[in-house]
């Protein structure tokens, strides 16, 4: 593929492939659907549930990352696993992990990538 990095095109197969994972349990409760949403052109994705609690609708992102500047961004994570974690243990090193949750001052003060 033209202009896309080995890098990049790694990032997105290992971001991919976990969340394929993580989408393959459903939560204990409520009848949701749990799907992958990926925009590999725009290097966006999540995990979404949807689908019914107790006669109440739900749409949720649970899992939301994206791939900027080849770092991995973790948006939002409202899940038990340890998506940071996760990610190194796949040989993403931690200067290309950003906790895009946290402002850029608590940033400093973690293992990760600033920006």
């Amino acid at each position: 593929m033209e202009g896309i990095s080995i890098k990049l095109t790694k990032y997105q197969q290992i971001v991919q492939n976990l969340l394929k994972e993580y989408a393959q349990n459903k939560p204990a409760y409520g009848d949701y659907e749990v799907q992958t949403i990926f925009d590999t052109e725009r290097n966006h994705y999540q995990i979404v549930h949807l689908g019914w609690h107790h006669n109440r609708w739900v749409h949720h992102c649970t899992i939301h990352l994206d791939i900027r500047n080849e770092k991995i961004w973790i948006f939002n994570n409202s899940t038990e696993h340890d998506i940071a974690a996760d990610l190194v243990e796949l040989d993403v090193p931690k200067q290309d992990i950003v906790l895009g949750f946290y402002p850029p001052s608590m940033r400093k003060m973690s293992d990760y990538a600033v920006e």
